[in-house]
């Protein structure tokens, strides 16, 4: 073997002197290789590890060729990247060191993240079991379910009333506690309490000040009796604009199983008597009754919003078929127009059940919770591509034992806002 590399290394030397001679030297020399190598055994066949080391480089210069590349990559190019990925890959990609960490909660991304195209809203839910942390989330783009593995709020019953900008409205049972939390980040900041100290229901809206968490929001309460009052984050504290308009008749019939939607700084409330829309401008300050009658038949209806459009979703019940039905007001005759409804495949299901049904989400993607004796469906509805999609049963990650879903809302998930 040694003589065969030496005759190599001869034969390389002489290849690079061009003359003839040395050309007609070099053809001597391969044949004589050729000759001492026949009395070897054949070459053994090469496996695709022993190729690709061959070919990896040093891993000293590698290390030192992406060091010199990553040295040199644009900052704000780098969180033009990370503002893209999807959100779990996000959250993975904020635990590789501090810096990538620090990075998410940074005003720049935060202002990356806003100017990517608007991504499915995920749901933030309350399950019935009793539990310390009962709370469960939901990706519709991976289709799976995701659970805190610690409590977002303190050890009270909260519920989730309204959200805006990536974070969460929640409200304890006294309806005197209010939280804001960003369920992604499980960050939670608990606001000053409201000062009418009442116990009555309230409805409750959310909407933000700009583009971003960082201009901050806007929460309102509404009761029956025409009190409400406006939190501003900017100056952590609650206020009352002005006075009920004495035009709208008082006290107030608020559909509380439908969430207010929000359409720029205009929240809408849904009224039962007389039956439409109660709206509000947070920020001028200006209300509006819009008096509209429901479709006929109709049961556990509540208020969506789709690209500014006020929405209807609600149950169609007659004899014993039930259907899901999408209707959308027409603001030149301030009717309902359905625009469309559950496949009748699906509701054959429901035939001569009993149903019942909550909107989980009230903005652009909506689910649906559809309950009858022994049942309970999951559906989503995307107002975009009007598709109809079931949802997957929502289980413990360390358990096979089904959850109910007791109450909830959509959020867009932001892990750059801040409560």
């Amino acid at each position: 073997m040694g003589e065969v590399a030496a005759l190599r290394q001869l034969v390389g030397e002489h290849g690079s002197i061009k003359d003839d001679h040395c050309r007609a030297r070099t053809g001597y020399n391969s044949e004589l290789l050729k000759i001492m190598e026949a009395n070897q055994s054949p070459p053994r066949k090469r496996s695709r590890r022993d190729k690709n080391r061959e070919k990896a480089p040093n891993s000293n210069s590698t290390e030192e060729m992406q060091q010199e590349i990553w040295s040199e990559f644009p900052g704000d190019l780098f969180e033009t990247v990370v503002a893209r990925l999807p959100v779990a890959a996000i959250f993975r990609f904020r635990t590789v060191c501090r810096n990538w960490y620090s990075m998410l909660g940074s005003e720049s991304f935060s202002q990356q993240y806003s100017e990517v195209p608007q991504r499915l809203p995920w749901f933030y839910t309350i399950t019935h079991e009793n539990a310390s942390n009962n709370v469960a989330m939901y990706d519709p783009s991976l289709k799976k379910w995701h659970h805190p593995s610690v409590p977002l709020a303190p050890a009270k019953i909260v519920i989730p009333v309204a959200s805006a900008g990536g974070l969460v409205c929640l409200l304890d049972l006294s309806h005197r506690n209010f939280y804001i939390c960003n369920p992604l980040t499980q960050s939670l900041k608990e606001i000053p309490r409201r000062s009418v100290q009442a116990w009555s229901r309230v409805a409750v809206g959310m909407v933000m000040n700009g583009g971003t968490s960082n201009e901050g929001y806007k929460v309102m309460w509404l009761g029956n009796d025409g009190n409400y009052e406006v939190y501003d984050s900017m100056k952590n504290m609650w206020s009352c604009p002005g006075t009920f308009p004495p035009s709208i008749k008082l006290p107030l019939a608020l559909n509380f199983r439908s969430q207010p939607v929000a359409v720029g700084s205009m929240l809408y409330f849904m009224c039962a008597e007389p039956e439409g829309v109660l709206s509000y401008d947070v920020s001028t300050g200006i209300w509006r009754q819009f008096v509209i009658p429901l479709p006929l038949h109709l049961t556990d209806h509540t208020l969506a919003e789709f690209q500014g459009r006020v929405m209807l979703v609600g149950l169609l019940c007659k004899n014993a078929a039930t259907c899901v039905c999408i209707w959308e007001l027409q603001k030149m005759t301030l009717l309902w127009k359905e625009v469309d409804r559950m496949p009748n495949i699906w509701c054959l299901e429901f035939y001569g059940k009993h149903m019942k049904m909550t909107c989980l989400g009230n903005s652009g993607l909506l689910m649906l919770s559809l309950k009858a004796k022994r049942m309970n469906r999951l559906v989503t509805y995307n107002l975009l591509n009007k598709e109809w999609q079931k949802v997957p049963d929502c289980m413990l990650p360390c358990s096979r034992k089904k959850q109910w879903i007791a109450c909830g809302t959509a959020f867009g998930p932001c892990p750059s806002a801040l409560a």
